[in-house]
């Protein structure tokens, strides 16, 4: 075991149980920030080209070239979802579908940021625990000592309390920025869904009733 990490052990050590904990859940919100990142990119969150393209060539009247040009991401298959629903249904039933697909695609790029809300929320509470542990475990030393009472120990024991604060506020702050910034993803994406949906039943080849 190399120095670097005895010594995080130790720190770990210090902090009790709370600060084992409030390092498992460090662990677990980058896990979950890195998967999510992973999700967003492999289902083409940021990908607008491709259905740009099949949205032009379906205002300008051809349905086929139109479906032909989109891709799998997630734009693409609410627009060719709402393409096929616009030409095989009747208009009350295509939207229905068409909002049915985007429910589903935007519950997709949600996934995950509860947990991640719920790891913002409870790892400062945690940090606060341990805290206040920390601190009844040090002015109980204190109060068995009595006279002969070390300032130092008092010191010590405070340091080693507050580091479950500082681990909880640690953990919280980049858990709270990464929700955020996944959010404005999602509501970014909703956008744009609700712009394509739009363009699919207002402009349309001939022959498909609006």
């Amino acid at each position: 075991m190399t120095a670097g990490v005895q010594d995080l052990v130790v720190a770990l050590d210090r902090g009790g149980v709370v600060l084992w904990v409030i390092a498992g859940l460090s662990v677990v919100t980058l896990a979950l920030i890195l998967w999510k990142l992973w999700r967003l990119a492999l289902s083409g969150a940021w990908v607008r080209r491709r259905v740009e393209a099949a949205l032009s060539a379906w205002g300008a009247g051809d349905g086929g070239k139109a479906q032909g040009l989109l891709g799998g991401d997630l734009r693409s298959r609410l627009a060719g979802a709402a393409m096929g629903a616009r030409a095989g249904l009747p208009e009350g039933a295509a939207r229905e579908e068409t909002l049915r697909v985007a429910r589903a695609l935007l519950g997709d790029a949600r996934t995950g940021l509860r947990a991640l809300e719920l790891i913002a929320t409870i790892a400062p509470l945690l940090g606060l625990l341990g805290t206040v542990l920390g601190m009844i475990a040090a002015f109980q030393a204190l109060q068995t000592a009595g006279a002969q009472a070390d300032p130092a120990l008092l010191a010590g024991g405070i340091w080693e309390a507050l580091l479950t604060t500082a681990a909880g506020m640690g953990v919280a702050i980049p858990a709270g920025v990464a929700v955020v910034w996944f959010e404005s993803v999602a509501d970014r994406l909703q956008d744009d869904l609700e712009d394509i949906a739009t363009r699919v039943f207002v402009h349309g080849p001939a022959g498909v009733a609006p």
